[in-house]
């Protein structure tokens, strides 16, 4: 293991300005999306699109992008592997490595992530592909008498084994312990869960002998869920939050990087503003968007060649208000003056 690699790559998706695009979508996902915009979910067009993307000005705020298999190992229209795309911006590829949810036993209405079995061999092959970081996600639904220790340990040991074995072959992982928005439960209840997941991933990790310093925390943001008859204000999300990541996440940490988890555009750029604007904070704090960055870019594409432009624009202008909430430094004029 070759920590300062780690470290070096770790830092540089978290560098200031700059933020992670999750391009990870599964063909199933990218299916579900693309028919809101009445595209037929081909290979090619889910290239097309993806290089349009990486194409753009908006990879001056990327950092990294996180690919699904079938794109790290694509290549563009005119020949070029996307990865080597995403390089020449100066942006460094990861890869999605877990193989998604399935019910957790005696557990009713919990899940736990597989893909732990031959993922030392992925990897080592993702490596050769160009892959300098990877992502796992685990997911924690708040419901009557869920999330159960269970769950939340059996899916922090998951976490735990795949950082352990990217971190094996020099690979970035970034650790992705998601606790769903979907839901009547107020923010506090959201807290309590998260600190929860939170505590016992940081406790296995130390178990596990992870090098917190080679690491990348994605996290959900403290929120109601959406059904709650109480919101939130923008001030109380980046409060409550900033307060649960004191509480669980060792300074040891390079960066965190916020999952959008279903908020709007807007809002996901709002609270990461914020909390950047509470003060000094002990790790850097960006994005790892997926949604929020691509909604707007999908929908003036369409699907159709004359539309790229103003795609990449879309994009470009998401990319360029992320980086600037990872700052401090967003206003919500200028959200008015794109418009």
């Amino acid at each position: 293991m070759n920590l300062a690699e780690l470290n070096r790559v770790a830092n540089a998706l978290v560098a200031p300005g700059k933020g992670v695009l999750a391009a990870d979508e599964s063909a199933g996902t990218v299916k579900k999306r693309f028919d809101v915009i009445g595209v037929e979910c081909t290979e090619d067009n889910r290239r097309d699109y993806r290089e349009l993307l990486f194409r753009s000005k908006g990879m001056a705020n990327i950092s990294g992008v996180i690919l699904f298999d079938e794109t790290i190992r694509q290549k563009a229209k005119d020949g070029t592997p996307l990865v080597k795309i995403i390089e020449a911006a100066g942006t460094l590829p990861g890869i999605k490595v877990d193989k998604g949810v399935k019910p957790l036993p005696f557990c009713p209405g919990e899940v736990i992530t597989e893909g732990l079995d031959g993922l030392g061999e992925r990897l080592a092959e993702y490596r050769g592909l160009g892959a300098k970081f990877a992502k796992w996600r685990a997911v924690i639904d708040i419901g009557a008498g869920i999330p159960s220790y269970a769950c939340i340990n059996a899916n922090a040991h998951a976490l735990v084994r795949y950082a352990a074995l990217c971190q094996s072959e020099d690979i970035v992982p970034i650790v992705e312990p998601e606790v769903l928005m979907d839901g009547d439960h107020d923010i506090d209840r959201c807290a309590e869960v998260t600190e929860f997941a939170l505590k016992a991933l940081y406790e296995q990790l130390y178990y596990a002998r992870v090098k917190l310093e080679g690491t990348v925390l994605k996290p959900n943001m403290v929120v109601p869920g959406k059904k709650s008859a109480k919101q939130a204000s923008v001030a109380e999300v980046a409060e409550k939050t900033i307060r649960v990541l004191k509480e669980c996440v060792p300074a040891a940490v390079p960066g965190i990087a916020f999952l959008s988890g279903g908020q709007s555009d807007v809002d996901a750029t709002a609270r990461l503003d914020a909390m950047n604007k509470i003060g000094p904070l002990p790790w850097k704090v960006s994005f790892s968007y997926s949604r929020a960055l691509q909604a707007a870019p999908q929908k003036a594409w369409s699907g159709r060649l004359e539309n790229v432009p103003a795609a990449q624009a879309a994009f470009a202008h998401r990319a360029r208000m992320n980086g600037l909430a990872s700052l401090g430094q967003w206003k919500p004029e200028l959200e008015q003056a794109a418009a």
